[in-house]
């Protein structure tokens, strides 16, 4: 499979919320999670394909990112249940979420400031022997294993062309290195799925199209991908599939062409007419042209980087974030 790929199942399936696919790796069922009298998830049904890169869209506060804290173990749902390939990981703890391959970054990198670049990478390793205390203490029987993992995160710096800052301190890395640190290290695990929380947010243009195809890649490389992203041109340029969320809840879904052209997307955003004053009825606007429209409604202008003007990079709270 070629990076650029096209997914032709989306021609076959209908472009409705919940749509079930061909072959889900995740199936979230009746998901909510309140905050007081805030509903900021309910997610009825919600399935991922396998092999896909998927796109969760929406305003700010739509229930982005609580929806991800949710299905990763870094926050409890007041309801619901979801399974990653075919197993149950409704109330799972993060770190029991990893181990099963369902990895996710961050909105704002959590790379640990005061250890190496190197040593971020090794921390993301599973099943190391060295983390048992007593084995801990006898090197003979996690050495190999340690050169191993050196190793395979040696390959993937290389990859994400950070192999000359190998031994700095992660705290010294630009903000768009951070979020290549971020990547590789998820990658460690040996994902089946990886969840990505607004990768381009903050970064320059050059960095971003690095990204871009980092991103593409893991599709290539079998894995599935569910990302939530502001800037509409990089949904329509690596996305199959856009599910679009507005207040807890799935309003559409869709290829980027179709959401784009969507009314009830549009309305979540701008209501009717994109323009007061006898503006063109949003019905009368082509797919890119309502795409455009829409990057307003979210507070993104067309291809801005980082977060809209509106949207300070990590102004998100907890509840109802994303």
């Amino acid at each position: 499979m070629t990076v650029d790929a096209p997914a032709s199942w989306t021609t076959t399936i209908a472009h409705e919320p919940g749509v079930a696919k061909p072959d889900p790796i995740l199936v979230v069922e009746g998901v909510n999670r309140r905050f007081g009298g805030l509903v900021a998830v309910d997610v009825a049904h919600m399935e991922v394909q396998r092999g896909a890169i998927t796109a969760l869209i929406g305003p700010n506060g739509a229930g982005k990112t609580t929806l991800f804290n949710l299905l990763t173990g870094f926050d409890q749902s007041d309801g619901g249940s979801w399974r990653f390939a075919g197993r149950d990981l409704s109330g799972v703890p993060a770190h029991k979420v990893a181990h099963h391959g369902m990895v996710r970054t961050f909105q704002l990198t959590k790379s640990l400031a005061l250890l190496t670049v190197m040593e971020n990478m090794k921390l993301g390793a599973t099943g190391q022997r060295g983390e048992r205390f007593w084995g801990g203490l006898l090197r003979p029987l996690w050495r190999a294993q340690e050169k191993e993992i050196e190793e395979r995160a040696d390959v993937l710096l290389e990859r994400f062309k950070l192999s000359h800052v190998r031994d700095e301190f992660a705290g010294a890395l630009s903000g768009g290195q951070r979020k290549l640190l971020e990547m590789a290290r998820a990658l460690m695990v040996q994902p089946d799925l990886v969840m990505l929380d607004e990768p381009m947010a903050g970064v320059n243009p050059v960095l971003k199209q690095s990204l871009l195809t980092h991103v593409k890649q893991l599709r290539a490389d079998g894995m599935t991908v569910l990302f939530v992203e502001h800037d509409m041109d990089v949904v329509y340029d690596i996305s199959d599939w856009v599910v679009v969320l507005a207040q807890g809840r799935i309003i559409a879904e869709g290829p980027p062409a179709a959401i784009g052209a969507n009314p009830k997307v549009i309305d979540a955003y701008l209501g009717t007419h994109f323009a007061e004053g006898g503006g063109e009825a949003l019905g009368e606007l082509g797919p890119q042209e309502h795409l455009e429209v829409m990057e307003v409604g979210l507070g993104q202008p067309l291809g801005a980087e980082g977060p809209g003007p509106e949207r300070p990079l990590g102004a998100e709270g907890t509840a109802g974030d994303g």
